[in-house]
């Protein structure tokens, strides 16, 4: 019986798990910067590495050496059993393969017959347990597992050649904003707080005046007025007048002041239709106007738009 080889193989398989398991710790501790960069920088790594392979080869050698004194000292207890023909007969023999040996080990079967000799002597319940081998199927997998895992472990992190998490998310989001940008090309309805302008067509106002009467009315009048929100005839502002400053004030809202954002309930075209009529209420003096509040705007080439926080003088919600 060759004791050597299940050693050998075990051997074999633990030698390159501990390599990684370092070299991943002495990754993982250059990562943390500062003093101890220059301890765990890709050289000293190596080096260490190399060295606990150089010990770990030696403790491995030095048992293997033990390992064949003991298998020495029992075939001498087996060569004064048998005598000297039996124990050359035996040697005689040729040993199995590596893929011969794997097979039997794979298929190690109990028949029903036989399972009192692989039997536990515990028992839990009126149930005991058999000492079987384990599935070939599960077993095949374990070692798959651990195969991908190491070339998992050295493509991404060793090596560097597959993009990390990081980068994979930022390719996403490249990918996402470029998808963004060529569904938006394909659409109509462009229009936004940069390249907005004031509508005077007679048509566009009025389907402007029929949105202001179905959705604001009820806080800023139905003339424009004011109520719960400011006027929108004078030229007072609470966050800034003109048509890019009201068109972005609906678009968004200013939710501190009660201004509830229209984007998810009108088009951008719709919006921009409705600031171009707000617009024409300026001086239109409405019965029952509420007190100006805000800041005096005097145009967009003329003074540059107030800052959103502005406090309002009446201490009403709204965009005016």
């Amino acid at each position: 019986m060759d004791m050597k080889k299940p050693f050998l193989n075990k051997a074999c398989l633990i030698l390159p798990m501990l390599a990684v398991s370092a070299t991943a710790f002495a990754q993982d501790a250059g990562a943390g910067g500062g003093a101890q960069t220059f301890f765990y920088d890709k050289f000293f790594g190596t080096f260490m590495l190399a060295l606990a392979a150089v010990v770990i080869l030696a403790a491995i050698g030095t048992l293997y050496r033990l390992l064949n004194a003991m298998i020495k000292v029992k075939q001498i207890e087996i060569y004064q059993e048998k005598g000297l023909e039996a124990y050359l007969e035996e040697a005689k023999k040729p040993g199995e393969s590596l893929w011969s040996r794997l097979y039997k080990r794979w298929t190690n079967v109990v028949p029903i017959e036989k399972e009192q000799d692989v039997l536990f002597d515990h028992e839990y319940d009126g149930i005991r347990e058999l000492d079987n081998s384990l599935p070939p199927w599960w077993v095949a997998m374990f070692y798959i597992t651990i195969a991908f895992a190491a070339v998992y472990m050295s493509y991404y992190h060793f090596f560097g050649m597959g993009a990390g998490s990081k980068e994979q998310y930022e390719q996403e989001m490249d990918q996402a904003e470029k998808a963004v940008a060529e569904f938006r090309s394909l659409q109509a309805d462009q229009i936004n707080e940069d390249n907005v302008t004031a509508l005077t067509d007679e048509a566009d106002l009025s389907v402007g005046q029929a949105i202001f009467q179905v959705n604001c009315v009820a806080c800023h009048g139905a003339n424009g007025e004011g109520g719960v929100g400011p006027n929108m005839t004078d030229q007072y502002w609470i966050n800034g007048g003109g048509i890019k400053n009201v068109f972005k004030t609906i678009t968004y809202g200013v939710p501190e002041k009660g201004m509830i954002s229209w984007k998810t309930q009108l088009r951008s075209s719709e919006i921009q239709k409705v600031a171009s009529y707000i617009l024409t209420l300026q001086g239109t003096n409405p019965p029952n106007p509420k007190e100006p509040q805000g800041e005096l705007y005097q145009g967009e080439t003329d003074q540059p738009a107030p800052d959103s926080t502005a406090v309002d003088s009446g201490g009403g919600v709204g965009m005016n």
